[in-house]
């Protein structure tokens, strides 16, 4: 594990804040993952979309998944 920035609690040490937390029950919160050259779409759920070439379509798919 990094360690932390003594300024930013919860933060490592190039400032991004730990993505740990659980989103409220029944939320769906998706985000894009790089795997080599291609990109895909993974959800809080379990859900996850097929692998992309193109970051745009991985996004679609992303916003596709979510209800709002």
């Amino acid at each position: 594990m990094w360690p932390r920035h003594a300024d930013t609690p919860g933060a490592t040490v190039v400032g991004v804040p730990e993505q740990d937390e659980e989103p409220p029950p029944g939320r769906h919160v998706t985000t894009t993952t790089e795997q080599g050259p291609f990109c895909l779409a993974r959800c809080t759920c379990g859900w996850r979309g097929p692998a992309r070439r193109a970051r745009s379509q991985a996004r679609k798919d992303a916003k596709n998944h979510t209800p709002e």
